[in-house]
């Protein structure tokens, strides 16, 4: 992966992480204003996810890098991500499978797990380029300290 640059998100965390990923898939967007991209076509997403926190866990990790590929890029590569029903749907424009839809969804995702570890770690944003010239952020409105 070639070495990438990403919007700063501020925040009053100790530490912060970012773990590079990427993942090929395909999708479809199912509107007709969708143009091309309502046929089914694929990417290859280069993400990025921002972990930030106060505390490190008994490993001496804010996160476990391997743990966010896993839920990102362990579940989504090659795959059709409209097939993600528990994501991704075709009745409400908030769950089609476009960028921006899939930044927020991969920041569930990696929020839901963190809140299950004892150090409370937060996912403060999410950066999924689709193509080399677009690419999408997620920012939760907000993100509280924890503990």
């Amino acid at each position: 992966m070639i070495q990438q640059m990403y919007p700063q998100v501020f925040h009053d965390f100790e530490y912060e992480l970012n773990k590079d990923m990427q993942f090929a898939a395909a999708h479809f967007v199912p509107h007709e204003d969708a143009g091309k991209c309502s046929h089914v076509h694929g990417h290859t997403y280069f993400v990025n996810i921002t972990v930030a926190g106060d505390e490190l866990d008994e490993s001496g990790f804010l996160v476990n890098f391997a743990l966010l590929k896993k839920i990102v890029s362990g579940q989504f590569d090659h795959t059709l991500l409209n097939d993600h029903k528990h994501l991704f749907n075709e009745e409400n424009p908030n769950d089609f499978p476009t960028t921006e839809v899939v930044a927020r969804k991969i920041y569930e995702l990696i929020q839901q797990h963190l809140d299950t570890l004892a150090n409370k770690p937060s996912c403060v944003q999410v950066f999924v380029r689709e193509t080399p010239t677009s690419y999408v952020v997620y920012r939760p409105k907000k993100v509280k300290k924890r503990g």
